[in-house]
Parts: C-alpha cells; structure tokens; sequence
C-alpha cells in the first residue's frame, strides 16, 4: 500500500510516494572513510600512499588530526604519530644491541646513536612519501597529508589517477627514490673509514633504505609494486578494474608467503643467521612479525577491491534520479494544507518560497513526523522549515564523487535539487542517497 504524505501506512519511494511516517534521520557519511593504501583514491578522500619500514606492510589511513605537526613541505602537512614514538624506541633498543657487537666502547652513548639512525630512517620514509607527494602535485592530484605512523609512510591522494601511465609512475616514484638514497649512503659510507659511528649509521641507512624499496617494489596490494602491477593490467585490459583485482589477488597471496615464510627463512638460516643460533624468542618474534605484515597486506588488498568496486559504482548515484518530488509554499502556509497539496501532486517534499516563488528553505520530514496530526492545521511551515543555504543547492546533473562531495561540504538531511535555468526540480535526502549507496555496494563488481 503506497503511503500518503504525513499520513498512515507503508513507505513508498519515488515521485508517486507520500512522506513516509517514520524514518532514520542519523546523519553518517555516504561513503566510508577508508583510506586503504592500496588504492590511491577514495570516493571522499583519495590515494594514499603507504610507505613500509623494513619488513613492513601498509596500514589503514589514520583519522582526523594524525599527531603532531611536524611541517608543511611543498604545502602538504607532516603529521607524526604517537606509534611513531613506539617503534622509535624499538628501533633504538634493537639497533643499540647492534652497535654494542660492533662498537663496544660507545657503552651507553650507543642509544643516542640508535635514537639518530631512528630519526635518520625515518626522515628517509619522509623522502620516500614526498616522491609519492611531488608526482601527485605533478598531475594535479591533492594531497591531503603525510603521516609517519608505526609500519612506516602514508600519502594521502585525495583523487584516482587517470591513466595508467600516471598510475605507474606515481608508484614508482616513491621505491625509486628509496634507491637513491640507497645509493647515496653507499657513497657516503665509501667516503668514511669502516668500523666508525658514521660508516655504521651510513651502512644501516643504506640496508633499511634497499629493504624499504625491495619490500614496496613486490607486486601486490596495497605495496607500491602492486600499483605497478595494476597500472600495467589496466593498460593491456583497458580496465582499472582488471588491474585492481589481479594486484590485489597477487596482494593476499603475498601475504600467504610472508605469514609462511618469514619464520621458515629464519630457521634455515637463509637470512645469515645459523639455525643453531636462532632462539626460541626469536622463533616467535619472527612468527608475530610475520602474522602482523600477513594481516596488513591481506586487510589492504581487500580494501583495494572494495574501494573499487566503491569507485565502479559512484556514476550510479544521481542526483536527478535519487531526487523526490516537491511542492513550493509560502512560509505561512498550514502544515495540514501543504502535506494536502503534496498528496495531491504526488510529492514527498515540501519547499518554502517567497512572495516571487524563490526557495528559501526546505521543510524537514522528521520535524513533520513530530508534529500530531491534529495540530498540523496551526503550524505554519515557517517553524519547521530548515534555512537554504547555497551549500544545500545542488545541480540536478550532479553525480558520483562530485554529488558526495557536496553533500560532506555542507551535512544536511535534505537538498534542494534545482536545474540549470534555477528552477526547482527537488529534494534531495541524504537518507535516500545512502541507502542507493549500500544498494550499489551490495552488488557484484563487474
């Protein structure tokens, strides 16, 4: 049974539905913020580009805020986070047992050096994410931070590349430049007598900077090389779609290999270590290392699937189509004759116009929910009115990113649509765009 407009019954949708009696009115993102590092791009917020330390995956893009600032390079906020100070200290406890093999007459001091090549490290994953950072620019893609976080860089690109090429090379960049600087250390530690402070900070530089950039280059989501992979799937296929789903299917199985065989390098001895020396400490550090990186890079490329498949379906979300009908009335209109001229019209919204017809505010459907029907007849539309702003106008041709754009610009539960002339074409409800959202989500990718 098709509902009346504040009336009793079921809910209907479309332009022939009247206003439902009850609804949801929980105002919450249409689309999830999810910032996955293995594809650059999101509906709201876009790439993100995940830079691993040594043996690390890629994590979930963080929330609001990210630490403390640390810097605007090339305009681009560098935020620290507080895991950032956790590893800090793991790297400087782990790399001071080090120095103590080899510079047994630093003593104590061997921390503070630790601390330094900690911070040096860290500064090289900054070089690594401004790569990722510079090529965005470059293309004129935004870029809404970098984040320094506990498994290393993340760069978040707030738009998809869109070509291929762009796609390659916005990859590629940050590893390349991992090398570089690889390299760089490698001459500098050439440049220093061995067995020093400063051949040994350059030496490690230069192995963490060499695994950084082997570990990225691997081709699967959500790592740099499965970017790659995908840009280059997606240039035989012609299909972003394509490349999404072999790097991410090569992602989980890369995971698969690293929950496997990370401890089983560690028992033969194959990463210089006799496997008489490996303790059973390190048999299960090398385990939970292994399960942490596994599940990371499986999360990630999953993610990348699903913010794909996300992207697929944007074009589906149309203002035009997910639009309800309205009726203007004046401001001192009774509540009980404007649901009477919507019923009539077959409409679900109601539109507040002036003495010249122009909209001045939209009447919202839980305000009407919560009016008695026998008081309707003496409350003017005016006191439930929501005033229009120009960031709750939206074009009837608006679709996709750019629609959910508007909408997280100014929150609202409801939208006047109008067409190009000015003229009203409708409401829009947020209620309505979500729901078509998880509709487009819930079906199978193409």
């Amino acid at each position: 049974m098709q509902r009346t407009f504040g009336g009793r019954g079921e809910s209907g949708r479309g332009s022939g539905a009247g206003f439902p009696e009850q609804a949801s009115y929980r105002r919450r993102e249409p689309v999830e913020d999810s910032g996955e590092s293995g594809e650059r791009g999101r509906p709201q917020s876009g790439a993100e580009g995940n830079t691993p330390g040594p043996g690390n995956g890629k994590q979930p893009r963080p929330g609001p805020g990210g630490g403390l600032l640390m810097g605007r390079p090339f305009g681009v906020p560098v935020y620290v986070a507080p895991s950032w100070f956790l590893v800090a200290a793991l790297i400087t406890w782990v790399f001071g047992g080090q120095l103590d093999r080899v510079l047994p007459e630093l003593g104590a001091a061997r921390y503070l050096v630790s601390l330094f090549f900690a911070v040096a490290f860290y500064a090289s994953v900054l070089v690594h994410e401004l790569a990722h950072t510079v090529a965005a620019l470059r293309f004129k893609l935004p870029v809404r931070r970098i984040q320094l976080q506990f498994f290393g860089g993340v760069s978040e690109i707030e738009k998809e590349t869109e070509t291929p090429g762009r796609e390659f090379v916005l990859a590629f960049v940050g590893p390349l430049l991992s090398l570089v600087l690889s390299g760089v250390f490698y001459l500098g530690m050439k440049a220093v007598e061995p067995g020093t402070v400063p051949g040994v900070l350059l030496a490690g530089l230069m192995i963490s900077n060499l695994i950084v950039a082997g570990f990225n280059l691997l081709p699967g989501l959500p790592l740099d090389g499965g970017r790659m992979l995908r840009a280059v799937v997606w240039k035989i296929t012609g299909k972003p779609m394509s490349g999404t789903i072999a790097a991410a299917w090569v992602g989980r199985a890369l995971a698969v290999t690293v929950l496997i065989g990370l401890p089983l390098l560690t028992q033969t001895g194959v990463l210089g270590n006799s496997p008489d020396e490996v303790s059973g400490m390190d048999t299960v550090t090398d385990a939970l290392l292994a399960a942490i990186l596994a599940a990371i890079i499986w999360t990630g490329a999953g993610n990348s699937l699903r913010m794909a498949r996300l992207r697929e379906h944007l074009p589906e979300l149309r203002a035009r189509t997910l639009t309800r009908r309205a009726v203007p009335v004046e401001s001192t209109t009774p509540l009980s004759e404007a649901l009477r001229r919507a019923n009539e019209a077959g409409a679900r919204a109601l539109v507040v116009v002036d003495g010249h017809g122009d909209p001045t505010g939209l009447v919202r459907e839980a305000s009407i929910v919560g009016v008695p029907e026998h008081r309707r007849p003496w409350v003017a539309v005016s006191g439930l009115a929501q005033e229009l702003t120009d960031g709750m106008r939206v074009p009837a041709e608006l679709a996709g990113e750019p629609l959910l754009d508007l909408l997280r610009a100014t929150p609202a539960t409801e939208y006047l649509v109008v067409e190009e002339t000015g003229e009203i074409y409708g409401v829009l409800s947020a209620a309505d765009v979500e729901k078509a959202f998880v509709a487009a989500m819930a079906r199978p990718g193409s």
